[in-house]
């Protein structure tokens, strides 16, 4: 053994296809082995028996967005704020990380508007120096309707850690907010005072803005898009209309459907499907659209986010493995190389020979899945 080397035994190997109950050698930041049996090693770590799985990837958090507003009417200091939510998100498990940030926003005045470059730039300084745990790229979320979209985007395209577009319309009666009840509920928390004929000026004046540049806004995003590698997703589809016309243009990954309706067409046409972990570990969707576990009983889904909790990730795969039926490779397939296949990545997300050591013990404690070390590239990050 070297100073460089990794080597965990006496574990639960989750491998691809089956388990097995032995050793995990890496070194230089690669694993160089996985076999049965123990080792007596100098240096080995005694696993006691805990899961080895591979690193959990990421694609949509919007973690970071609690740390740049802790309170309401508070705006933190992006570094920092950087810096917490990645040390939160490298405790879940998480090695890999799409940091979501929205590009416009409905609200006239919205935190992720005031915070977007300042939050970028602190993510790619943070990559910069080193001072990051987990490996950080971008996922950009393009709110279609809002106004100012193309320049807020424009300079926000060039650099090589963007690598996630995702199309966004979050107009009143339509996709996530079909029913404007939960619309008015969900942004009555910023509008507590809305009468009934404000709330429906509102509405009149979202839906107008949408006819006015949500398709302009998609066709000029997509011409952005060629040429760059960059993955496409579509959000919060809701019928198989929506679903046709994602693929038509390019779409491979198919985030939060509302209705089985939208996952049965994004599953027939080939889209991977993301549901959220939160929506399995409380049961059901914080809106009223489909559950993530009745996807998961019908073979609907290929992959979690942790969205807006991110210890949910690893509690959410271990949960399709307890409570609907999975095994253990399938189940934590959809954090870890389930990702890693839609976003591009071929040198992550499972654990073999030749890809990163990007690993995490992790123990079950009551049904309740503990992360108790984490290796990025082999080096400890928690």
């Amino acid at each position: 053994m070297t100073m460089n080397d990794l080597v965990l035994t006496n574990a639960r190997i989750v491998l691809d296809d089956g388990m097995l109950h032995g050793t995990l050698i890496a070194r230089n930041g690669m694993i160089r082995l996985v076999e049965d049996g123990s080792t007596q090693a100098p240096g080995a770590i005694d696993c006691d028996g805990d899961y080895i799985i591979p690193g959990l990837v990421e694609l949509h958090t919007d973690n970071l967005e609690k740390h740049l507003m802790p309170r309401a009417g508070v705006i933190w200091p992006s570094i920092p704020a950087v810096l917490t939510h990645d040390a939160q998100v490298a405790a879940a498990g998480i090695t890999t990380v799409f940091d979501a940030l929205s590009v416009g926003d409905l609200e006239e005045e919205s935190v992720r508007i005031e915070t977007l470059r300042s939050t970028y730039d602190a993510i790619l300084q943070g990559q910069a120096t080193g001072a990051l745990r987990a490996d950080h790229w971008i996922h950009l979320r393009c709110e279609l309707a809002y106004p100012r979209l193309i320049e807020a985007l424009e300079p926000l395209m060039n650099h090589g850690s963007v690598r996630l577009i995702s199309l966004m319309d979050h107009t009143p009666g339509q996709r996530q907010y079909r029913d404007l009840a939960q619309y008015r509920k969900y942004y009555s928390k910023n509008h507590m005072s809305w009468t009934e004929d404000e709330f429906a000026d509102v509405v009149t004046r979202r839906i107008e803005q949408q006819a006015q540049y949500s398709a302009k806004h998609e066709n000029i995003v997509l011409a952005m898009m060629q040429g760059r590698n960059m993955v496409l997703a579509s959000h919060d589809d809701t019928d198989t209309q929506q679903v046709a016309h994602a693929h038509r243009i390019g779409v491979t990954i198919s985030e939060f459907p509302t209705t089985q309706e939208a996952a049965d067409a994004a599953h027939a046409r080939g889209l991977a499907t993301v549901m959220g972990a939160p929506n399995v570990v409380r049961g059901g969707s914080h809106s009223g659209n489909v559950a993530a576990l009745d996807l998961a009983r019908t073979n609907r889904l290929d992959m979690l986010s942790s969205d807006y909790v991110p210890a949910s990730l690893l509690h959410g795969a271990f949960m399709l493995h307890t409570q609907a039926g999975w095994t253990m490779p399938k189940a934590m397939a959809t954090v870890s190389r389930n990702p890693a296949k839609a976003l591009g990545f071929d040198d992550r997300g499972s654990l073999k020979a030749g890809l990163r050591a990007d690993v995490v013990r992790m123990r079950a404690v009551d049904g309740l899945p503990i992360v108790r070390n984490v290796w990025v590239s082999g080096a400890r990050a928690f």
